[in-house]
């Protein structure tokens, strides 16, 4: 069985083996913050990597953006790319671990990354780690992969997966996929249920 732990991902930063990095941020977490009024509400994006969404947050006027990823690789390659972000919002930590709350996390490429069997794990600390009524929003897969990670899925899955802790406002096909991943995603938008 896959084990996503830290050491895992870091080598694949050091070989450079980052299939998953845009080297920009993504089309419609771009899109999404474009449109997000509220530049005082709290965001936290686990599993950043190379940090292009929060640093995009931070150049347009969000202020209190988390940048959370356990490898200290994919920490590295984030400074030294944007050196400019504070460093008090970089967390190296595991997701799991966390104690934080924030209105908002941004979901990209970082569930896939999660064995399937650590899922409902997942979706019950995100609701754990959002503030009444924050919301869950981002990019999912819709297709199942032959290698793994990343692990693949399908709406029905999520839809199954997500309304155990969150009411589901959109799940449909990604308009604003990167050609590669075009009619392969999907894009989620839920609110925390009340608990």
């Amino acid at each position: 069985m896959f084990q996503a732990n830290s050491a895992y991902w870091s080598a694949r930063y050091k070989k450079g083996e980052t299939g998953w990095d845009l080297n920009t941020p993504s089309p419609a977490i771009k899109h999404y913050l474009d449109h997000l009024k509220h530049k005082e509400l709290s965001i936290l994006i686990p599993g950043a990597g190379y940090g292009h969404e929060v640093a995009y947050a931070f150049e347009n006027g969000f202020k209190d953006v988390y940048y959370l990823d356990f490898s200290k690789k994919a920490v590295e390659g984030c400074v030294e790319r944007y050196p400019s972000l504070p460093k008090t919002h970089i967390i190296c930590e595991d997701f799991f671990d966390l104690t934080m709350n924030v209105d908002v996390i941004i979901e990209q490429t970082f569930f896939c990354a999660i064995p399937p069997e650590k899922r409902m794990a997942y979706v019950q600390k995100a609701s754990e780690l959002l503030t009444q009524n924050g919301k869950l929003v981002g990019v999912l897969f819709n297709r199942q992969f032959e290698v793994n990670p990343p692990f693949g899925g399908s709406k029905q899955e999520y839809q199954r997966l997500f309304k155990a802790y969150f009411h589901i406002n959109c799940l449909e096909n990604c308009q604003l996929s990167i050609a590669p991943r075009k009619n392969t995603e999907l894009w989620i938008e839920c609110t925390k249920k009340k608990q």
